[in-house]
C-alpha cells in the first residue's frame, strides 16, 4: 500500500476518517495509522526506513566520522564516586569494551571489591536490557532489582540474595520498577501500570515466603497516577498519588508492613504537596496558598494542614523545587531568577546558608545521599562547558570538597566559554537564554545556531553539559538552550503563562528567542536549527508551520504533535491525566483553542 521505491519517499495510503465534536468536523486520512500492530503500518515504517538510508548514504563517511568522535570522549571505564551506607561503601563502574554498569561494594574504600550485579551478564544475548539501579535491603543481605527486555518499560523485579549469589522468591512480572523493602528483609511493596493506558495505578505487597503478591491499593480517579518511596530516615514508606495540579500522600511505618498506609492530607484541586520524615515530626513541601510552595513542619500524630507549622515562608522570588531531610539539617534546592542554589537549614539554631556557584548559567542537584544522620551533603554540578563534578558539602565548617570530576577524552573544557542572556518576548516577557560557543567565536552574523527548548510540564531546563553538543561547537555553532514559558525557569507562573489556554506563548517565546538572537548577530538567518523532543516535539511542530522562514532544518524528536486527536481518546496512555497540561478538548474552549 506504499511506494517502495528509493527515487521518492514512500507516501501512506489515505483513508479519510471523519471525527467530529462540538459541532466542527475535521477529516484525517491517517487515522488507520494508530493501529502500532498492523501489517501495513509496519510496512510503511520499514518503507520508510529504506528511503532513509538509502538517501542518507552520501553522507554516511561523515556519520562515521562524527560517530568516531563522540565516541572518543565516552570515557569507557567511568566509576561512580563511592557512598557510604552502614558497614559498606557503594558504587557503580564501567568496564572498557562493555556498554553496562557493574554494581559494587566494599568495607574499606581500598579493600576487596564485591561485584553485587553485573548488568552485562544479564544483557549478555538480548538486543534491548534495561535495569534499574538495584535497591538494598535495610541489613544488606539482599538486593532487588527491576529488569525490561522489551522496551515497553514493562519491568521484571527479581530479588538475589547476596551472600549466595542466588535468586529468591518469585520473580514479579509486569511491574513499574518502582519497589522498597519493608524493614523486615522480606517484604517487598511495588507498583504495577495500567497495561493499556499505562498510569501507574496499583501498589502491591510480596513477601519473599509466599507465591502472590498481594494489592494494597488501587488508585481509582483515572487523572491520578501513584509512586511509591522509603525516607531517608528508613522509617516510614511513602505512597504518593499525583495529578498535574493534585497530590496526596499516604505514608506507613516500614517496621509495620502489615499496617495500613495513612493519608497524611486528603488531596484538595490545586494542593500539590510531599513528605519527609525528621525523626521527630514530618516535613511538608506544599503549594498552600504559595504559588512557590513553602515548607511545613507537621506531628506525626496530627497531619492535616490546620496543625502544620511554618518553617520557611512564601517567597514569590524564590520557587522552592524540592527538599532533602536529614537528621540535624534541612537542604532546599532553590531556583531564583532562573538559577538553582541549594540552601542549608541547621534544624536546631534554624540557621542558613546558601551554597553558590560561579558560572553565569550551570545546573546543580543533590546526589547519593543515602544517611540520615550524615555530617556532610553529597551534590553534583556542571555547566554547559564544564563536566560533571561531584562535591561533598560539609554541614560543620560550610565547606565544600571536590570528590570527583569526570573526564571527557578528547576534550579541553577551557576552549569553551558560556553566558547567560536576557530575550525579550512579543509581550514583554524576559526569557532566559544560555548559550555556549567555542573561544574567539565573533558575534558577526555569520555562525551557525543550534537552538534547543522543551517548555511543558513545569520542567526547568538547566544548563547541563553535554559532550556531543562540542562537536558541533568545534564546526562553529552557537549552542542556545531558551529557558521559555511552560518550564518552571522563573518560578511557578512561568509555568502557568505557558500552559492551557497561555500555551502559544511557548512557542512564541522560542521564536522570539530565535529572532533576538539574529538581531543581536550571534547567527546567520540561514543557518538556525532547532530542536525538541516529546513535548517539546510539539514546540517543533507549532514553530515550524509558524515560521517556517526562521529554520534551515528542525529536529522534532519522538514529538507530540497530534494533540487534539490524542487528547480525546482516553483509552490511549496517560491521556486523562494531562488534561491539566493542554485542557480537556470534550470541553469546547479548550478543543478550540
Amino acid at each position: 500500500m506504499t511506494n517502495q521505491t528509493t527515487e521518492s519517499a514512500p507516501k501512506a495510503t489515505e483513508r479519510p476518517v471523519l471525527l467530529e465534536k462540538h459541532g466542527d468536523v475535521r477529516s484525517d486520512p491517517f487515522f488507520w495509522m494508530k493501529e502500532r500492530e498492523n501489517p501495513e503500518v509496519l510496512s510503511y515504517l520499514e518503507a520508510e526506513n529504506v528511503w532513509y538510508n538509502e538517501k542518507m548514504r552520501r553522507v554516511d563517511p561523515l556519520r562515521e566520522e562524527i560517530y568516531q568522535e563522540l565516541r572518543s570522549r565516552v570515557n569507557e571505564d567511568e566509576s561512580v564516586e563511592p557512598f557510604r551506607i552502614n558497614d559498606f561503601y557503594y558504587y557503580s563502574r564501567y568496564e572498557a569494551g562493555k556498554e553496562y554498569p557493574i554494581h559494587a561494594r566494599k568495607r574499606t574504600l581500598d579493600g576487596a571489591e564485591e561485584i553485587i550485579l553485573d548488568v552485562n551478564e544479564l544483557a549478555d544475548g538480548l538486543s534491548y536490557c534495561d535495569v534499574w539501579e538495584p535497591v538494598l535491603s535495610p541489613d544488606h543481605s539482599k538486593i532487588a532489582y527491576a529488569m525490561d527486555t522489551v522496551g515497553r518499560r514493562f519491568y521484571t523485579i527479581h530479588v538475589k540474595d547476596l551472600s549466595t549469589g542466588k535468586l529468591v522468591g518469585e520473580p514479579l512480572t509486569e511491574t513499574t520498577g518502582n519497589v522498597e523493602w519493608a524493614n523486615d528483609n522480606k517484604t517487598l511493596f511495588f507498583t504495577k501500570q495500567n497495561p493499556e493506558t499505562l498510569r501507574t495505578q496499583w501498589l502491591f505487597k510480596h513477601s519473599l515466603n509466599s507465591l502472590e503478591p498481594t494489592l494494597v491499593f488501587e488508585e481509582v480517579d483515572n487523572t491520578f497516577g501513584v509512586w511509591l518511596s522509603k525516607t531517608l530516615s528508613g522509617r516510614f514508606l511513602m505512597l504518593k498519588s499525583d495529578s498535574t495540579l493534585s497530590s496526596e500522600v499516604r505514608f506507613l511505618d516500614a517496621d509495620k508492613p502489615q499496617g495500613t498506609f495513612t493519608v497524611f492530607h486528603p488531596r484538595e484541586q490545586d494542593h500539590e504537596y510531599s513528605i519527609d520524615d525528621g525523626g521527630d515530626c514530618f516535613f511538608v513541601h506544599s503549594n498552600w496558598n504559595a504559588k512557590n510552595f513553602r515548607l511545613f513542619r507537621a506531628q506525626q500524630r496530627t497531619t492535616t494542614k490546620a496543625d502544620w507549622s511554618e518553617v520557611v515562608p512564601h517567597n514569590p522570588d524564590i520557587l522552592i523545587e524540592f527538599m532533602e531531610v536529614f537528621k540535624n539539617h534541612l537542604v532546599l534546592t532553590q531556583r531564583n531568577n532562573g538559577l538553582r542554589n541549594l540552601q542549608i537549614i541547621h534544624r536546631k539554631s534554624g540557621a542558613t546558608e546558601n551554597i553558590t556557584f560561579p558560572d553565569p548559567t550551570y545546573l546543580v542537584d543533590t546526589v547519593y545521599n543515602c544517611v540520615f544522620d550524615s555530617d556532610t551533603l553529597r551534590y553534583e554540578y556542571q555547566s554547559l562547558n564544564q563536566p560533571r563534578t561531584i562535591f561533598d558539602y560539609n554541614f560543620t565548617t560550610g565547606q565544600s570538597v571536590v570528590r570527583k570530576v569526570y573526564h571527557v577524552p578528547n576534550l579541553d573544557p577551557e576552549s569553551y566559554a558560556s553566558e547567560r542572556i536576557w530575550a525579550t518576548a512579543s509581550d514583554g516577557a524576559q526569557i532566559p537564554v544560555s548559550l555556549v560557543y567555542k573561544k574567539g567565536f565573533r558575534c558577526d552574523g555569520s555562525a551557525a545556531l543550534f537552538q534547543y527548548a522543551y517548555g511543558s510540564y513545569g520542567f526547568s531546563m538547566d544548563a547541563r553539559f553535554k559532550a556531543n553538543v562540542m562537536s558541533l561547537l568545534d564546526r562553529g555553532f552557537v549552542f542556545a538552550m531558551a529557558h521559555i514559558r511552560g518550564g518552571a525557569d522563573m518560578g511557578r507562573l512561568w509555568y502557568e503563562n505557558g500552559k492551557l489556554m497561555q500555551k502559544k506563548n511557548t512557542f512564541t517565546d522560542f521564536i522570539d528567542v530565535t529572532e533576538f538572537l539574529l538581531r543581536e548577530k550571534f547567527a546567520h538567518p540561514k543557518r538556525v536549527y532547532a530542536e525538541g523532543i516529546s513535548a517539546g516535539g510539539l514546540l517543533m511542530g507549532a514553530v515550524v508551520n509558524m515560521r517556517p522562514d526562521l529554520y534551515r532544518g528542525v529536529h522534532a524528536t519522538v514529538p507530540f504533535v497530534d494533540v487534539l486527536t490524542t487528547m480525546l481518546d482516553d483509552t490511549i496512555p496517560l491521556t486523562t491525566a494531562e488534561y491539566d497540561e493542554w485542557g480537556n478538548p470534550n470541553q469546547q474552549d479548550f478543543y478550540h483553542y
